[in-house]
């Protein structure tokens, strides 16, 4: 890094760029959690499912995120692990509505937590219990619960109650995961 690099960011001009995995079963709300992320401007009025995966970018106050939203679909959940290394961090997104999926979110939390390029780094892991709208929805205590996430103890994790459509818990969400970064050495 140049001199002229350290200074522009000593000075808060320019932000330290992350890369995130967002990570979930399809239809949990992942893109249109990034959506929410970015500045008004820059959202989208469709949200489609993604195929395969995506880039987003979204900045907070001190951090530049550059976010792969990587497609929930049972047959594109293989791609996760071809981003493992590059990832900083990673968001993980369920949907608290969908009971009968918590299983299979739990499953693939577990193969992501015991991936050779993740195993054994202290990534931080975000995780939101999305669709609290819902009527079925269960609380985030309930999530953290049935995704056993208790046993989690080599990560620093967080997991946040959302409502991805009105952009409820997601600030305290990055707030968490931008401290996370910050604290890790570089």
């Amino acid at each position: 890094m140049g001199l002229l690099d350290r200074l522009s960011r000593l000075l808060g001009l320019k932000k330290k760029e992350v890369h995130v995995l967002c990570l979930g079963l399809d239809n949990s709300g992942k893109t249109t959690i990034i959506n929410k992320l970015k500045p008004s401007n820059a959202q989208s009025q469709d949200i489609v499912p993604t195929i395969g995966f995506s880039i987003e970018k979204f900045k907070s106050s001190s951090l530049s995120f550059t976010v792969f939203d990587m497609s929930g679909q049972g047959r594109y959940r293989n791609l996760w692990e071809h981003y493992y290394k590059d990832g900083q961090a990673i968001i993980f997104v369920i949907d608290s509505s969908d009971r009968l999926r918590m299983v299979v979110a739990k499953e693939e939390l577990d193969t992501l937590l015991n991936h050779p390029d993740i195993k054994h780094r202290r990534i931080p892991i975000l995780f939101f219990a999305n669709k609290m709208d819902l009527r079925d929805a269960v609380t985030s205590v309930k999530v953290s619960q049935l995704l056993c996430l208790e046993n989690i103890k080599d990560k620093p994790w967080h997991i946040c109650a959302s409502d991805a459509i009105k952009g409820e818990g997601l600030q305290e969400g990055v707030d968490w995961l931008q401290d996370q970064i910050q604290a890790v050495k570089t």
